[in-house]
């Protein structure tokens, strides 16, 4: 894995984090207690920890980062559940957590457990996902970026007729956020048929699950009569579902997804996928360890900055911490990262990142077809 070391890029905080005391009574001495073994612990609540990713990437790398600063990592999983990850988060607080990472599995239910962290002082990332609180700092990467990626690669293969669009769960700002970049490509709204691509069929999936995205997609293939030409759904978890509903009928049409999961970058290769738009999860984890590293030490939110080291294809465009104005009217400090469109064109990026095997990538890839990867 070609992912550059974060030692230098945290050594400031690992200073700071040498200063922290557990004596101070006010809130920003608190958040910057030591705990035991000299370094800040910091708890990070998943929505589900089966996800991919999560373990590959975002936590290695979130690991490392506060390792580096002198810090200690603790985690919790919700499974899933909205209610389970209010109890996790008191369980971090009360398991001593100075700093909190926060992947929301519902952005709206989650809000009790944050106005709980700061009010104790523990400053709190909302990772990957928004939460609609000015209080956390906000640490994704750009998802209207995403989704425009999506369309452009999907308009590209299919630039005119039926469009089935599979969203994301409902309770994720990030589904919306997707689905805006689509517009700004310029995907209709559901049911225009004033231009070339019509949107036929558009749902919210629950849990962005995979079982669930293949219910949506053999509802719109129903609806449709199997005359759809193109389908953008919102992450590659949702995409297996889509393909497998497509198989069932006989359709091989363009379909999006996100997240560069290795099954998705094999559809790539085998042509069953478009594109998976790659975010790359290492610098997200080691963006948010490195901050959590910051904040927890004693940095303003407005002061911190991101790691210096980062892939410049996924670098956000300044490492300070910028405004984000939320769709609810709040501002929150923010660090907002690159995405990657990955198809045909690129997967070698992919494989010369560490991110996936040549293997992975080319399982039942005939030769010839994918030369700058598959051979």
């Amino acid at each position: 894995m070609v992912f550059r070391k974060v030692a230098a890029m945290v050594a400031g905080a690992a200073i700071l984090f040498a200063a922290c005391s557990s004596t101070g009574s006010s809130p920003a001495a608190s958040g910057a207690a030591v705990a035991s073994g000299g370094g800040c612990k910091v708890g990070v609540s998943w929505n589900n920890y089966s996800q991919e990713r999560w373990k590959k990437a975002d936590e290695p790398a979130m690991q490392k980062a506060i390792a580096a600063a002198g810090g200690t990592y603790i985690r919790t999983d919700a499974n899933d559940k909205a209610e389970q990850q209010l109890t996790d988060i008191d369980s971090l607080i009360n398991q001593g957590a100075k700093a909190l990472i926060v992947l929301a599995k519902d952005s709206e239910a989650i809000k009790p457990a944050i106005a709980k962290a700061t009010a104790a002082g523990i400053p709190v990332i909302a990772y990957d996902r928004l939460i609609e609180d000015p209080n956390t700092f906000y640490i994704t990467f750009d998802n209207k970026k995403v989704g425009t990626l999506m369309a452009q690669s999907l308009m590209k293969a299919a630039p005119s007729g039926n469009y089935a669009i599979i969203l994301g769960a409902e309770t994720d700002p990030n589904s919306a956020f997707l689905r805006s970049g689509m517009t700004d490509a310029g995907i209709p709204k559901l049911g225009d048929t004033s231009g070339p691509i019509k949107v036929v069929f558009e749902k919210n999936t629950d849990n962005w699950d995979t079982t669930n995205a293949k219910n949506n997609m053999e509802a719109a293939l129903s609806a449709n009569n199997n005359k759809i030409d193109a389908v953008l759904s919102e992450n590659d978890s949702m995409a297996t579902g889509v393909v497998a509903a497509l198989d069932a009928v006989g359709l091989k049409v363009p379909v999006s997804g996100q997240d560069g999961d290795t099954a998705a970058l094999n559809r790539v290769a085998l042509g069953t996928q478009t594109v998976s738009v790659w975010k790359n999860a290492f610098a997200l984890g080691e963006t948010a360890g490195s901050v959590a590293a910051q904040l927890c030490a004693g940095t303003k939110m407005t002061d911190v900055k991101a790691p210096s080291d980062l892939p410049a294809a996924a670098a956000p465009a300044s490492l300070n911490s910028t405004p984000f104005q939320t769709p609810k009217g709040n501002t929150v400090n923010s660090i907002v990262l690159t995405p990657t469109a990955i198809t045909k064109d690129n997967l070698k990026d992919v494989v010369d990142a560490g991110w996936a095997t040549k293997e992975q990538v080319c399982a039942n890839v005939a030769a010839g077809t994918v030369p700058a990867v598959c051979g």
